[in-house]
Parts: C-alpha cells; structure tokens; sequence
C-alpha cells in the first residue's frame, strides 16, 4: 500500500511525458526548439498606444481629470507625457477646434515616446 504512491506518480509523469511529446508540446522530431514569436511590440510603439488611447478618451470627455496612472497602466514618464500632450492637445481645441486637436495629442505622444525610448528602455527602471 505505501509503494502505491510512489507507482501512481511515476505512471503519471510517463502518461504526461508522452502526451506532451505527441502534442507537440515537446522538442519537435528534427530536435529544433521552437522560434519565439516574431512579432513583439516596441517600448515607443507601446508608449505611444497607452498615451493615445487614454489621452483620446480623456481629451473626448472633456474632462479635466486625469486619473491615477497606474491603474491606465502608465509609468510616472508616460504619465507625465500624458499630460503634457493633453494640455498642449486642449490648448489647439481651443485655437483650431477638436480635429486639430485630436492630430496634435497623436503626433505628440508619438515624438516623446520615440524620445523617451530611443535608447531602449528609459534611464531609472521602468516606472520612472
């Protein structure tokens, strides 16, 4: 009875072992690992993602609140670049009306999350 433990889990990790390398979850049969994904998501791309999605929303709202930054996912620069661009998007609603605006937050958020990142990831960590 005690010996049945140790059986029971061995069978279980033969079973499991040979389910995984039928479905393909294993090595493939050349002995290749599998490629990574090639498709991945810049740091600046992303930044400016996050910067042009909340800062559309808020700029359509028309409210003057912000939020708190890390529940929109956003470190303390992406933060800082939101409301950079959304005060400077406001200001052009104001000189040029809505569309203007909308134009100015996009291509804003785009040239200070290139600046922010065109080193790779910004000096001080991630939520700097």
């Amino acid at each position: 009875m005690r010996h049945r433990k140790p059986l029971c889990a061995l069978a279980c990790t033969a079973l499991l072992t040979t389910l995984f390398t039928a479905t393909g979850c294993g090595s493939s049969p050349s002995g290749d690992t599998p490629e990574p994904s090639p498709a991945t998501t810049s740091p600046e791309d992303l930044c400016t993602a996050l910067i042009t999605k909340w800062g559309r929303q808020i700029y359509d709202s028309g409210k003057e609140t912000y939020g708190d930054y890390q529940s929109m996912g956003l470190s303390n620069g992406q933060y800082m670049i939101l409301r950079d661009t959304l005060d400077l998007a406001r200001a052009e609603r104001e000189r040029q009306g809505a569309a203007a605006g909308r134009k100015l937050l996009t291509r804003e958020a785009r040239e200070r999350c290139e600046k922010r990142y065109r080193h790779g990831q910004p000096s001080g960590g991630p939520w700097v």
